[in-house]
């Protein structure tokens, strides 16, 4: 019954939840089951039938097993109990985790969406380490792969012990490839006999000597062991005050069991990468940090962009316009609610809810050849731990109703203008709410703090994570550390810190994005000076950025 139940659905381009799926499968009536799948989802426009939606729905799902016939309704009166559409069950189900969906679909029903669906169902009861998956958006060259457990599960001790040994494992691994690290040993190695090694290991602690040194006492799995870093060696010296706690370095030098000279410090880094050029000469913008809802949000210079898109600013380069293919944004889209106290005395809309859906009128007057990337923050009513799944359908319902867009999780890698015999660009999207973390804490980041984005963002590319420093933000402890910069991408976008700027590292753009709020008390304290309204456009053929300003 359950296998042809998700036949059903596949071939309907519908997705339904494990555990509704469940209840279904145990009702022996099946012809009278798929009636009620389809009148849903005609009904309500659904692409996935969730508890949640049942729940919230009762007494429309109810009307749809009272057009069944008299002898249907006895064979399914179980079924209305367990759905809680006879009586209240919810001290039955009280223990119950309810789980987002994963995958958005398009409305066309392809043999590509079938398989896809055919995959996501298969794997639906397992807890997803990563969700790697095509969108499926027509005529667009557009796929995203993000990693983030999207399931809500209780979480342990034991999750965060699990996440960094793996954690370690892979930075030990990047680190490995790195030639200047010879005579690797495991700390319990080391003897009484003072030699040259190197050791990679998580830096526990840090401290500065009463002879101005810097003491750092460093663990791998075997043991624990002090590294000293002499004042002395100046350009050595700078690289250990930029250590953070958390962070997994390689070390090497001379000494014994008991203590560790160093003469080199080593980052795992990135290596110098090729800069791709596409064959085709496309545009993509590059936004973020809208908002939308807040008085302070700048509607005015937004339309004004909007207009641009479109070809309506007369006096413009209508060619390039044209060519304009894709917009991404990058995080706190929307103002929210309750993110810090006294919010609601800065909110124009009051409702996330209602946040979502008049942005979703103001990007849909974007013209639809346009494929719109959108990736969440801080402030846009999803999880703060990182990594983040994408925005909550119960709130941004608006969005996942357009066909030219795309929502992602926070980090997530986005491939752009992939087509025959080009791989197109990877882009790795952040939105950087580890950042004041670093801005604060790294001694070579601390004179310009968050005025400088771009180099915190090269300080984390150097170190091949998002947040080294645990405490930098909160996170989510899955098997797999989710916020590892594995693949180095060929962009790296940022928001976050309303400031602006464009640089590479090693042949990697770094771009950080521009604010559309005026400036707050928030920032005034901070130190921060925004950036408003500006808009970097790359050019996927010769790689040229043209700054767009609406201020």
């Amino acid at each position: 019954m359950e296998k042809e139940i998700i036949q059903f659905c596949i071939e309907r381009g519908l997705l339904i939840e494990p555990e509704v799926l469940n209840l279904l499968s145990e009702t022996k009536d099946k012809e009278s089951v798929k009636l009620i799948i389809e009148k849903i989802a005609k009904t309500h426009e659904r692409k996935i039938i969730t508890r949640t939606f049942l729940e919230q729905n009762k007494d429309q799902v109810r009307e749809f097993f009272l057009t069944l016939p008299e002898e249907n309704k006895k064979s399914l009166e179980k079924l209305k109990i367990k759905l809680g559409l006879e009586i209240e069950i919810s001290k039955e189900v009280s223990n119950i985790t309810q789980k987002p969906p994963i995958l958005k679909i398009n409305t066309q029903t392809t043999q590509q969406i079938k398989e896809a669906i055919k995959e996501k169902i298969s794997n639906i009861k397992k807890e997803p380490q990563r969700q790697d998956y095509n969108l499926l958006k027509k005529d667009t060259k557009v796929s995203v792969s993000f990693e983030s457990p999207a399931f809500i599960k209780k979480i342990g001790v034991g999750d965060f012990v699990k996440n960094l040994r793996s954690r370690f494992y892979e930075m030990k691994n990047l680190l490995q490839e790195h030639q200047e690290l010879d005579s690797l040993v495991s700390i319990n190695k080391l003897s009484n006999k003072r030699q040259r090694f190197s050791i990679i290991g998580m830096v526990y602690d840090k401290r500065i000597t009463k002879n101005k040194n810097i003491l750092l006492d460093v663990e791998d799995f075997t043991g624990k062991i002090r590294v000293l870093v002499n004042q002395n060696n100046v350009e050595l010296y700078e690289k250990a005050e930029d250590l953070v706690l958390d962070s997994i370095i390689g070390f090497s030098g001379f000494g014994d069991k008991d203590i560790f000279f160093a003469n080199n410090i080593v980052f795992p880094d990135i290596m110098v990468s090729e800069k791709k050029k596409s064959p085709s000469e496309e545009y993509a913008l590059f936004l973020g940090d809208l908002h939308y809802g807040s008085n302070f949000f700048m509607e005015e210079n937004f339309r004004k962009l909007i207009d641009y898109v479109n070809g309506k600013v007369p006096g413009t380069n209508m060619e390039e316009i044209k060519k304009i293919k894709y917009v991404f944004l990058v995080g706190d889209i929307v103002a929210g609610v309750g993110n810090y106290p006294g919010q609601q005395r800065d909110l124009k809309i009051e409702d996330i809810e209602e946040q979502f859906k008049s942005l979703a009128e103001i990007l849909g007057k974007i013209r639809k050849e346009i494929t719109i990337i959108i990736s969440p923050g801080n402030h846009d009513g999803v999880r703060l731990m990182e990594p983040q799944p994408p925005f909550d359908e119960k709130y941004a319902w608006p969005l996942y109703g357009m066909e030219n867009v795309i929502l992602t999780g926070n980090p997530a890698y986005v491939n752009m203008g992939e087509e025959r015999d080009f791989s197109g660009f990877d882009i790795l999207t952040y939105h950087g709410f580890s950042y004041p973390y670093y801005a604060n804490n790294v001694q070579s980041l601390a004179e310009k703090r968050l005025n400088a984005p771009d180099k915190i963002m090269k300080y984390l590319l150097k170190n091949r994570h998002l947040a080294p420093a645990n405490s930098s933000v909160q996170y989510f402890p899955s098997e797999k550390d989710n916020l590892i910069i594995r693949k180095v991408p060929d962009i790296f976008v940022s928001g976050h810190t309303h400031k602006m700027a464009v640089s590479s590292y090693k042949g990697v753009l770094i771009i950080s994005v521009a604010g559309w709020e005026r400036e707050t008390e928030n920032q005034k304290r901070k130190g921060v000076k925004p950036d408003f309204c500006k808009v970097p456009m790359f050019n996927l053929k010769t790689r040229q950025i043209k700054i767009l300003d609406f201020e």
